[in-house]
């Protein structure tokens, strides 16, 4: 979420963003970002395995609120995790906007 500023790219993001391990590919959500609505709404940014297949450039812009989203679990796994936060986009960044305490509930 740090590299979520005012200017940058799609593409920039993509493929700044921490690559998926090869063992997770298979199961990896849809999309890194996507618009706040009913379901995946736009923009969407893909990830970079996936850019020249189905993503698109667009530039991320101040107020644009959007869920930052993944899941990780391995082809076959019985287990995953999927976590999803709401931004606000800022002059300064990304402003979180969703309220699950995610570090805290995983230390106890």
């Amino acid at each position: 979420m740090s590299l979520l500023k005012p200017g940058l790219s799609f593409r920039e993001f993509a493929e700044r963003s921490w690559a998926v391990p090869e063992k997770y590919i298979h199961n990896r959500y849809m999309m890194m970002v996507h618009g706040c609505g009913i379901v995946d709404e736009a923009p969407t940014i893909a990830y970079a395995v996936d850019f020249d297949s189905w993503g698109y450039d667009g530039i991320v812009e101040e107020n644009m609120v959007l869920s930052v989203e993944s899941f990780i679990g391995e082809r076959g796994g019985k287990e995953g995790v999927k976590l999803e936060e709401q931004v606000l986009i800022t002059a300064n960044g990304a402003e979180i906007l969703s309220s699950c305490p995610l570090v805290a509930e995983l230390a106890s």
